[in-house]
């Protein structure tokens, strides 16, 4: 019974909701549920409209279209443990299954952070380059930036599941959030991690990292393109169409570096303070994003202005 019961604890994790108040993870659930059906549908319609609209078909968009197709992965590749977890309170997930949710999850992470450096560039080339901007960016171009920032996330995380695949698991096999996460799994093993925590490090140090100082250096640039502008209403106009790019930016870092901040030197905090911060840092930037880029880009807002008014007068 006993070796039933440590082959049982190397099988599965269990995920948790709510720490120390499971009987209240019900009323996580339907918040929770209402706030991916708002993310699907968000970032659905951005698709939907440059789609359909042959004017947004401009490189800026097309890189929007790419914000949104990894806002859904995120979002598709924690819903299901996390629903799971909140709304039927059934927390065990096979190892397997952790691991590959593990590896999905960080890929998206790392597309999304590749995608905004991409966008600050091709903010970049539209200030500086306006008269050459569609020729400098064709869509042969931005699909070949497309590719490439998902190969780099693929390859990037590939060796994740085969790091943390090698390790023992023997002591407690609860997990702190209600998704798999690599730091988090990690610290459940029963044998020397060190190669999965350096591994972690320069993985960070080397993507996150460059992503960030790529992304500030190119603002200074686009700053100083900015300020040589003669007329001040140029100037507002350049800066304004950076904003939701900046918005976008501080959505997906900000969280991000609080739950490490958390993680790391948070060991005091209340578990809820931890469940809060795991939860907005994969389930609120899937969610700002189309947000954020309906209300500050007028041509996506008056499309699906247009659409819900033709929606109405069918009706």
């Amino acid at each position: 019974h006993a070796g039933h019961m440590t082959w049982k604890l190397h099988q599965t994790f269990v995920l948790i909701g709510i720490p120390g108040m499971q009987e209240k993870n019900s009323w996580v659930a339907f918040p929770l549920f209402v706030l991916y059906a708002l993310t699907l549908l968000g970032n659905i319609t951005i698709l939907y409209v440059i789609k359909i609209d042959p004017s947004l078909h401009e490189p800026m968009y097309f890189f929007l279209c790419l914000l949104a197709c990894s806002d859904l992965g995120l979002s598709i590749s924690t819903m299901p443990t996390m629903l799971q977890v909140y709304w039927f309170d059934s927390g065990e997930i096979p190892f397997n299954a952790c691991i590959t949710q593990m590896f999905f999850l960080h890929s998206f992470q790392w597309a999304e952070s590749g995608i905004l450096v991409a966008m600050a560039f091709d903010r970049l080339i539209a200030i500086s380059e306006p008269l050459r901007y569609r020729l400098l960016l064709p869509n042969t171009v931005i699909a070949k930036i497309g590719i490439a920032v998902f190969s780099r996330a693929f390859c990037v995380i590939f060796p994740i599941p085969f790091i943390i695949k090698r390790l023992p698991f023997c002591r407690s096999n609860v997990l702190s959030h209600s998704y798999c996460l690599h730091p988090d799994a990690m610290k459940l093993a029963c044998a020397d991690t060190r190669v999965n925590v350096l591994y972690g490090l320069i993985l960070v140090m080397c993507t996150l990292g460059l992503d960030v100082v790529i992304i500030l250096v190119s603002y200074v640039l686009i700053l100083k393109t900015v300020l040589s502008i003669a007329s001040r209403e140029e100037c507002l106009k350049a800066l304004n169409t950076c904003v939701s790019h900046i918005c976008a930016i501080l959505i997906f870092y900000v969280p991000m570096i609080g739950v490490s901040v958390v993680h790391r030197y948070g060991k005091h905090l209340s578990p809820i303070v931890h469940m809060l911060m795991a939860n907005i840092y994969v389930a609120v930037p899937p969610l700002l994003n189309p947000v954020v880029y309906s209300v500050k880009t007028q041509q996506i807002r008056q499309r699906i202005c247009n659409i819900l008014k033709l929606r109405k007068s069918r009706a």
